[in-house]
């Protein structure tokens, strides 16, 4: 137990450093990112980023893929990046530790993504009308997806039975930190939100976590799930 507890003192320290923190918040976007790119996002020194970013890979926390002159740094695992946007939530923690009120809306709490997967008020909204539609359904703290919900995703070219198949959750709720309520995430969360993307049901803004519902995504999102966006 012990060991246990200094392991997790050890971590904990490592995501408490402010610089450390803002390097791991822009890596949320999904993109990997060179230690220059972290350094000017947490404004500091290239070799302060370097010693930051060694500690977080010796944890476990990034790991760095080498393309010609440069090293790109990422998460290790998408796990990883959900416990980082699940902090957010304590955000909402005042210096009393009462509740204050939910975020107020703006671009980034409507729609934006979380790592791999889409996140915000538009994505626990997707993510109810499948559940209300029986397309997928909660078990066991995770999201199954029903005879019904298999054929709908086939209908976007989206197979199911390959996506379990990663070596990774096929499909979990994943608290949203602005809306506060579940939102889909896991494998399944990922593929869908690459299909919108590739179909333009949505956009990415540029250098930003942003993403913009486009016209035909409003209209595939009413005609397929009912839902008004």
């Amino acid at each position: 137990m012990e060991e246990f507890e200094n392991k997790f003192t050890k971590v904990a320290s490592l995501l408490g450093d402010k610089s450390r923190a803002v390097m791991l918040w822009c890596l949320l976007d999904g993109r990997a990112y060179t230690a220059m790119e972290l350094a000017t996002c947490a404004d500091i020194s290239a070799q302060s980023a370097s010693n930051h970013l060694k500690k977080l890979i010796t944890a476990k926390i990034l790991s760095v893929e080498k393309q010609g002159r440069h090293r790109y740094y990422r998460y290790s695992t998408s796990e990883v990046a959900q416990v980082i946007e699940s902090m957010a939530g304590l955000v909402s923690l005042d210096d009393e530790y009462n509740r204050v009120h939910t975020p107020k809306s703006s671009a980034i709490t409507y729609a934006r993504t979380c790592y791999d997967h889409l996140a915000g008020e538009i994505s626990v909204k997707i993510t109810d009308a499948l559940l209300k539609n029986d397309i997928i359904k909660t078990l066991e703290n995770v999201y199954k997806v029903t005879p019904i919900g298999k054929k709908w995703f086939e209908s976007l070219a989206i197979d199911t039975d390959e996506i379990r198949l990663q070596k990774r959750s096929f499909a979990h709720p994943c608290l949203d930190w602005s809306e506060r309520k579940h939102h889909l995430a896991g494998a399944l969360g990922a593929t869908f939100l690459m299909m919108m993307l590739q179909q333009d049901w949505v956009r990415r803004k540029k250098d930003c976590r942003e993403v913009i519902i486009t016209a035909k995504g409003k209209i595939e999102l009413k005609t397929r799930l009912h839902l008004e966006i």
